[in-house]
């Protein structure tokens, strides 16, 4: 590996495609410590050491921007206004037919969609933006902090306004330095920003564990946390490069004198179609009760309480089995939205295509529907179980709320990285040299 690394930097357009983007994740990181003007700095700092890093109903946006949510920062948002946006277009070309046809235009109809992305990133940017700047001067950001609602001391609408439009042009830059990275760089540039951003909090997790830990100054503990992660990483690795590939044979055709066709391929099916986005969806929908709870000021009410004493609390057993089962049902739902049985057997028979021993046309779609069923179970029960490993954690290191290797980071992490290597590995072999993967 250290060989395909020094070749990967010998190679002077590689070479300058891996400095670009290393550039690029410095400034971005730069930006991720830069507070917005009108923010009491002396008091987020203290509001964060209270809180030892639990950003509470926060805690996943928080992880998305690196950190700079609950510092307020000009990349306060992160880049989680975009995955928004790219996630709700991409539930609406199924259901719009305008955006449908767009998508089977190809590259022009791409652009478009990519267009329309963007916008709607703009408009989240300045919700989310509203909505954080309005959280943090109530003080409903920091609940338990003597000074948190001294965090804003200026509120008038002038202040607000420009806090504001800071945040949203903060987004759109991270959206533009995300452009650059996939236009000039290695990688898909949004992936490899939201990379930075979760492996940014890393080092800080693991030495809040050695500091807060017991079992030999600490160090026990620490190093216990590694090997987990590790563990983990290696499972996630093997399940997310797991696949099911159905063979498919395509018939000889003459034309005039030539033949066409008679290959043999497969269509991998991977065991995580879905990859992350069920637990952001689960997480997600999990916030709303507890929000509704925050921002109402209603906490006498039957209904209150009973969200407060179930939902709040990531180790309780309501919260738990909620989330598992939100994930296995978010993982159906996004596959069957992504996954079209139907169009993929009819542009196999449109081919001359065909799964050896099923017959082309309705067949086909229906094996390759029971196919899909069958190793989505294991695949959306898989990621149940690493998203609830943060709560084991949590049981077993006595509460910490720092454990780094937590289901949605490791599965983007990993997904990232195994991507990125990919590209790299597929650029040295152009060049005839050994890649990363042997």
């Amino acid at each position: 590996m250290l060989t395909a690394f020094a070749r990967a930097f010998r190679t002077p357009d590689l070479r300058k495609k891996l400095l670009f983007t290393l550039g690029i994740l410095v400034l971005f990181r730069l930006g991720a410590t830069v507070p917005i003007p009108g923010v009491d700095y002396a008091n987020v700092n203290q509001c964060i050491k209270e809180a030892g890093g639990n950003g509470g109903l926060f805690g996943m946006i928080n992880m998305f921007s690196g950190g700079a949510l609950l510092q307020l920062t000009i990349f306060a948002l992160g880049i989680m206004p975009y995955i928004t946006a790219s996630i709700i277009l991409q539930l609406l070309t199924v259901v719009i037919p305008r955006l449908e046809a767009l998508k089977k235009e190809g590259q022009a109809g791409t652009t478009k969609i990519t267009q329309y992305t963007r916008y709607l990133t703009l408009a989240l940017a300045i919700l989310q933006g509203t909505g954080l700047v309005a959280t943090a001067q109530s003080g409903t950001l920091f609940r338990t902090c003597q000074v948190g609602n001294q965090i804003i001391p200026d509120t008038s609408i002038f202040r607000t306004a420009v806090m504001v439009i800071t945040m949203t042009a903060g987004t759109v830059m991270i959206m533009w330095l995300g452009e650059l990275i996939t236009d000039r760089g290695i990688g898909n540039g949004m992936s490899i920003l939201m990379f930075t951003s979760i492996a940014a909090g890393f080092p800080g997790s693991l030495w809040a564990i050695k500091q807060s830990g017991k079992i030999l100054g600490g160090w026990g503990e620490f190093f216990g946390v590694i090997i987990v992660g590790l563990a983990i990483v290696c499972l996630v690795v093997f399940v997310e490069q797991a696949q099911r590939r159905v063979p498919v044979q395509y018939a000889k055709r003459m034309i005039g004198r030539r033949s066409y066709g008679g290959t043999s391929t497969y269509i991998p099916l991977k065991v995580n179609q879905a990859g992350v986005i069920p637990v952001i969806f689960a997480s997600s929908l999990l916030y709303i009760p507890a929000l509704i709870v925050q921002f109402s000021g209603n906490t006498t009410s039957g209904w209150a309480q009973w969200i407060s004493t179930n939902l709040t609390k990531g180790d309780h057993p309501v919260y738990l089995a909620l989330y598992f089962l939100l994930i296995v049902f978010f993982a159906f739902f996004y596959v069957a939205i992504s996954f079209n049985p139907e169009e993929v057997a009819d542009n196999m028979k449109k081919y001359g295509g065909f799964i050896p021993g099923i017959r082309a046309g309705r067949p086909t779609a229906e094996y390759l529907g029971y196919v899909l069923n069958r190793i989505t179970w294991p695949g959306s029960l898989y990621l149940g179980l690493i998203a609830l490993v943060p709560t084991v954690a949590i049981a077993l290191f006595n509460g910490s709320q720092n454990f780094p290797f937590g289901g949605t980071s490791i599965l983007i992490i990993v997904g990232v990285g195994l991507e990125t290597v990919k590209q790299i590995e597929s650029q040295l072999q152009q060049r005839n040299y050994e890649g990363f993967l042997r």
